[in-house]
């Protein structure tokens, strides 16, 4: 029998729900255990002795943990991103790290197409003056609402998330641009409708500019105060990967000058904020708390992912998207 260690606090109902998902979809050959990962170091790996894989939530393995557990071959994340993983001293010990293989993309690439929506349409600021019992008294007066029919979408990163982006788009009558510093094998440029480019001419020319790329060494900060004043003055903003992707600062910096028109985040440098984040308070910039992903579909697929993943690792066959050491830096 394998086991599968979820280590995560049930403190909550997203952290129980996917508990039971994964004790639902194992298989009998399967025993599923809770960690919690606070406890002692001593006590994690007494706890995960027996462990053939670790699914952290909100947490991460640590290496002198790790080091004291022969058992455990795989740490399947049920996210796209490794950030907070050690993944390159993981597999230094022999044990790989693999994310989500894509469980979560169509939640994501959802969540991001709502977000231009929002901004274009000013959502926030109607939903606010309904509410109030306003009913269009004063937003009226706002600057015109914006159709995305036309206009030129520009996605960085075309892994999982971003393809599945572009066909979130397909029915909007867009141009659909991306950038990615993995070429994608010949022949498959336009096979979504998108026409691979150049960073710098995606962002002098696109109306939304959207980023899906994984957080590491080359893509922290990658959207600082140079990248937004290439972006048009009328162009909007959109992260749903993670926040240190943008330079919070710069784009702060880019809505009070005008240099783009609005953002749309579902993450931010520092999560959660400290209240008095100019962005919380921005009429162009709509922040929703880091759950882009975590859809009840989305989540059910990252289980049964991460089950086939452990099923690969303990017959010793190859384990699927382990992410590359080499990736991190």
């Amino acid at each position: 029998m394998s086991t599968i260690a979820f280590l995560a606090k049930l403190t909550t109902a997203e952290h129980q729900r996917r508990f039971d998902l994964l004790k639902q979809h194992a298989g009998g050959g399967v025993k599923v255990i809770v960690v919690d990962p606070t406890i002692s170091h001593g006590e994690l790996i007494e706890a995960l002795k027996d462990a053939d894989a670790a699914v952290p939530w909100l947490a991460s393995v640590p290496l002198e943990v790790a080091e004291h557990l022969p058992n455990l071959k795989l740490v399947q994340l049920l996210t796209a991103g490794f950030d907070s993983v050690d993944v390159l001293g993981l597999s230094k010990l022999g044990i790989a790290t693999a994310n989500n293989g894509g469980s979560n993309a169509i939640s994501v690439s959802e969540h991001t197409v709502t977000l231009m929506l929002s901004v274009y349409r000013r959502m926030m600021e109607a939903w606010s003056n309904t509410i109030d019992g306003e009913w269009r008294s004063g937003i009226d007066q706002l600057p015109v609402r914006t159709e995305i029919n036309g206009k030129t979408i520009g996605i960085i990163g075309f892994g999982n998330i971003g393809r599945q982006v572009a066909r979130r788009l397909s029915g909007f009558d867009c141009e659909v641009l991306y950038h990615d510093v993995v070429e994608l094998m010949p022949g498959r440029d336009r096979e979504l409708g998108a026409q691979a480019v150049g960073l710098d001419h995606l962002l002098r020319v696109s109306d939304i500019v959207t980023v899906h790329v994984p957080l590491n060494g080359s893509t922290r900060g990658m959207m600082g105060a140079r990248e937004f004043r290439l972006m048009k003055k009328s162009a909007i903003f959109i992260n749903t990967c993670r926040g240190p992707v943008h330079n919070e600062a710069d784009l702060i910096a880019a809505l009070e000058n005008g240099e783009i028109a609005g953002a749309g985040l579902d993450v931010l440098e520092q999560e959660p904020p400290d209240p008095n984040n100019p962005l919380l308070s921005m009429p162009t910039a709509i922040v929703t708390p880091h759950w882009a992903g975590g859809t009840g579909e989305g989540n059910e697929r990252a289980v049964i992912f991460a089950l086939a993943n452990l099923e690969r690792a303990v017959e010793g066959r190859r384990m699927l998207s382990v992410v590359d050491p080499e990736s991190i830096f």
